[in-house]
Formats: C-alpha cells, structure tokens, sequence
C-alpha cells in the first residue's frame, strides 16, 4: 500500500466527542483533511455548528452537527441514532470530551468527585460500548480515547487542584488497554492520546499579560518550550485512526513536548 493511502480516511465515517472546540476541534480538523466525514456532537450546539461547517467548506467532506451530553444516556442514544440514519455506520470513534472542575484537595465536594467520573471515565465507556456493538456487526473500527500527561502524575495544589482529574485520565489510559485486548478478536483497535500543553480556549488565558508569570512556568516544564498548536494533534490523530497504525493497539502515545520525560 502506498504511503498516501495508508494515511487516507477517504470513505471512513469519524465520530468526535467535544468536537466544537480545542483538541477535538484540532482532531475533527485532521480527520476531514485526511478525508473522512465527521460527526461532531458535544452539551453546545452552537459551536459544533460552526466547526461542522467550517469543516464541510474547507474540506468537502459531510459533516454533521448533533448536541448530546455524556453524562446522561439516553441523549447518546438519540445522538447514535440519528449518526447511522444519516452516515449508516462509525468507523472512527474519538472519545474527547471531559470535564474538570478546581477546588483544594481537603475541600472537594464528593458530588464533584462523581460528576468528573461520570463525565470523563463512565461516559467514556457507556459511549464506546455502544459504538463498539456497531463496529463488532460492521466487521472493525477504530477508537481513540482523549488521555492527559496529568494520568502519570500527581499536581500540586496550586497548578491544579483538581483532584479526580488525574485519576479519570489515568482510568482512560488502563481502560484503553483492556478494551484493546477484549476488542481485538473483533477487529476493533482502541488506542489514546496523551495530550500536554495546547493552545486551546481553555489555555487561552495564558496569553493575557497578568497571566505572562504562568505562562513562563508552564514552558518552564516542557523541553520543547512551546505549547502545542493544531498541527501537533491532527497528525497524531490521523495517524492512530488511519491504516498507518494497523498493527497498533493499547499504546497511549503521549504528545507533551517531552513534559513527562523530565
């Protein structure tokens, strides 16, 4: 096969989660360059109109744009539904979206502790066993879950206090494995990505003048002294989800600038 192909997506159906923005707006990016069309579904339907069709104009590919929250089941079953009604099938699933939430270790809410894991850990799954049902009757697919560095390391208070966040990451990273092995005999690979610093919305703050003190620590941390851009994760992406990777399964590529090999 030639290298062009083995990149291709042309013909694969991708669904992304948090799709509207950030790193799954970067990822939906390199997936519709790659050829694939993009299902983009997120709790905000404004911003994943506007990806959808940024995305559609740019790269000629369907895109198709459905609100759904993963914390709560039954809006992804209505979101799936209408995904295969109008596509007929999910080659391609990016588990991105996640939530976290600040406050000190000694002080955080239980209810805030649940929320984190049912959003970033148990929506995860409930999503990609429904998905993984669909891919098992077509014959194969491919799924990449949405990991952290923060999943090999413990945060200090005052970098982020956020106590669960770590653990959910680290829970996708084991998740992805055991899902790799029991999904194999289905022709189904289930890999992840570790993502570092991005330039994200969420990042975005970083930039403003009274923040320039932060931003200096945190590049202080990477090796690479810059935060990652949008062509630091497509390329990730296309590669994982593409014929690139077919002897791929269970890794977690981190992509951090050399932040965890410090």
């Amino acid at each position: 096969m030639k290298l062009s192909d083995l990149y291709s997506l042309k013909g694969k159906i991708a669904l992304v989660t948090g799709g509207g923005r950030g790193i799954g707006k970067f990822i939906a990016t390199g997936l519709a360059e790659a050829g694939a069309d993009i299902v983009l579904t997120s709790r905000k339907i404004k911003n994943l109109e506007a990806a959808a069709q940024e995305l559609a104009a740019e790269y000629k590919v369907r895109t198709l744009a459905i609100a759904s929250d993963m914390a709560k089941e039954e809006t992804v079953d209505s979101m799936l539904q209408e995904a295969v009604q109008k596509f007929g099938r999910i080659d391609i699933l990016v588990n991105n979206a996640g939530a976290t939430w600040g406050a000190p270790t000694l002080e955080f809410p239980l209810d805030k502790w649940d929320q984190l894991f049912n959003v970033n850990v148990r929506g995860v799954w409930m999503l990609t066993q429904k998905v993984a049902r669909l891919m098992k009757e077509q014959g194969g697919g491919n799924i990449i879950n949405i990991s952290s560095v923060m999943a090999f390391r413990g945060s200090t208070e005052e970098g982020h206090p956020a106590i669960p966040y770590n653990s959910t990451k680290a829970a996708i990273n084991l998740l992805t494995m055991n899902l790799a092995v029991k999904l194999a005999p289905y022709n189904i690979r289930v890999n992840a990505i570790a993502p570092g610093f991005f330039a994200t919305d969420m990042m975005a703050y970083v930039e403003k003048p009274e923040f320039q003190a932060v931003k200096a620590a945190i590049l202080k941390e990477i090796p690479m002294r810059r935060i990652g851009e949008t062509d630091d994760m497509k390329g990730v992406a296309v590669f994982l989800a593409s014929a690139a990777s077919a002897y791929m399964t269970g890794h977690v590529m981190v992509v951090d600038g050399g932040q965890i090999a410090k």
